[in-house]
């Protein structure tokens, strides 16, 4: 799923704007300027007409699957090269994914989180290149 299609009825995520248009056709270029990770954390501050208001509304926030126009939108492109058992358990995960979060989950995505996941976890990366010999010491 790669956006709403034109003319398909109006954009549920869409704000109205003083002007009567949708912040989104306000917006130039999301994909090449922001980051998922930077859309989704955190509250944006919006003024509100009271105090009350303010600490009790979040504004919505637009998961990057919806607001780009395909997956490769605001990625660099890199080689990725995986030995054939590490391919098939990336098959093996996107199908359990999908299950999990019955919905299509595209491969781009399921490499990028699976990169970042491990960038959380980076004890366990080290363990994974030490089994490939990282760090290994050859006394002379």
């Amino acid at each position: 799923m790669t956006g709403m299609k034109e003319g398909a009825g109006e954009n549920p995520f869409a704000e109205e704007t003083s002007s009567g248009t949708s912040d989104r056709e306000d917006e130039t270029d999301l994909g090449d300027v922001e980051s998922a990770e930077d859309n989704t954390e955190g509250p944006v501050e919006q003024s509100a007409s009271s105090p009350e208001q303010s600490t009790n509304r979040k504004p919505m926030q637009i998961p990057y699957k919806f607001r780009r126009d395909g997956v490769q939108d605001g990625r660099d492109r890199v080689p990725l090269f995986l030995h054939s058992e590490t391919k098939r358990d990336e098959r093996d995960a996107l199908r359990e994914l999908e299950e999990r979060l019955d919905d299509d989950v595209s491969l781009t995505d399921l490499r990028e989180a699976l990169v970042i996941a491990g960038l959380d976890h980076l004890d366990e990366v080290e363990g994974q290149l030490e089994e490939w010999g990282y760090g290994m010491v050859f006394d002379n």
